[in-house]
């Protein structure tokens, strides 16, 4: 009876102990924080797909932490310094790098990019792109059947059927337009959002409420991409929404990401950065993003993706100049839609 018990007690000890060491390694399971936007981690986005593939090969865990847009990323990484939990930053993009460069919280993330393509190019040793599209004004073929054939048209033409816009303080399409409406007014710009502000229905955080406002009808126009019709065709096999193509050429914003000082594992959070850029990534952004690819893909991109407007002039300013003049441009657009 003793040795039963002692071989009973032995075993049970074991056993514990056994599950107090597995135990441990499963709380040592390594943690990836990504801070992104609402777009991204929604369950239609990029966000679920690409954790559950990262995951399959780093042995961690990927934990999404979202923002409404990725103005507000760069917002609540000033506002939390330097004790962001954050890891890994997606959805910035080339209009604030310089700005985020700025704040010291990046750090180099090493990897060749020298294969990545994109409109311009673009090349940094803190971030690194992993889609892009040109911002378009996005239409209801049902409602609307001429659109504007130009920005100038948009502005100056007349026109009262509104649009839905989103916030350059929050919102990166919204500083697209912004920076798109510099491009082609210049020192006029103030002028031009003076007119265009009586066919703006509301102007939105970002850039989910904004569309969401434009399906649900409540205006015919807003601003998105000339991607966006590629999810109407593939999703809903539906050509009913289409993009605008303007004469004067399309602002195009190119998303980044990029590895923080405080990672708690530098070489987890590069192997991530790899992986966005890697085939599996790049397959699954171009159909649930809804933008470009910046490297190859492991399936060629559905046949929608051929019928986009193909913007011929392609406008871009030097992140350095947006970061000198954000501030100021802001505030220009912030008087004249407030202008009586």
């Amino acid at each position: 009876m003793r040795g039963t018990w002692l071989f009973t007690t032995t075993t049970t000890l074991l056993f514990t102990a056994g599950m107090m060491f597995t135990g441990v390694q499963a709380a040592e399971k390594k943690v990836l924080t990504v801070y992104t936007y609402e777009s991204f981690t929604s369950e239609w986005g990029p966000g679920p797909k690409v954790a559950e593939s990262f995951e399959k090969t780093c042995d961690c865990t990927l934990t999404y932490v979202s923002v409404a847009d990725g103005v507000e990323l760069l917002t609540r990484l000033k506002l939390e310094g330097p004790a962001s939990k954050a890891d890994v930053v997606v959805g910035l993009d080339t209009n604030l790098v310089t700005e985020a460069k700025a704040t010291g919280f990046f750090a180099p993330h090493g990897l060749d990019t020298s294969a990545l393509k994109v409109p311009g190019g673009f090349s940094d040793d803190s971030f690194v792109p992993y889609d892009y599209g040109h911002f378009a004004f996005v239409y209801d073929t049902q409602t609307l059947k001429t659109p504007p054939k130009s920005l100038k048209e948009l502005v100056e033409g007349g026109g009262k059927e509104k649009i839905v816009i989103e916030d350059p303080r929050t919102s990166t399409p919204g500083l697209g337009l912004l920076l798109w409406v510099k491009s082609v007014y210049g020192d006029q710009s103030s002028e031009a959002w003076s007119k265009l502000k009586d066919r703006i229905l509301t102007v939105t955080p970002g850039w989910s409420e904004a569309y969401g406002l434009f399906t649900k009808g409540e205006a015919p126009m807003v601003l998105s991409y000339t991607t966006s019709p590629a999810y109407h065709m593939v999703a809903e096999s539906s050509d009913r929404y289409q993009a605008a193509e303007f004469a004067e050429g399309h602002y195009i914003q190119i998303e980044v990401a990029g590895m923080t000082k405080a990672a708690r594992d530098p070489d987890l959070a590069k192997a991530f950065l790899a992986f966005l850029n890697g085939p599996e990534a790049q397959t699954i952004l171009p159909t649930t993003n809804w933008m470009m690819p910046v490297a190859t893909t492991s399936e060629p991109l559905p046949e929608a993706f051929g019928k986009l407007v193909q913007p011929k002039t392609t406008f871009l300013m030097n992140p350095e100049e947006v970061a000198k003049n954000r501030k100021a441009w802001i505030d220009e657009w912030l008087a004249a839609m407030s202008r009586n």
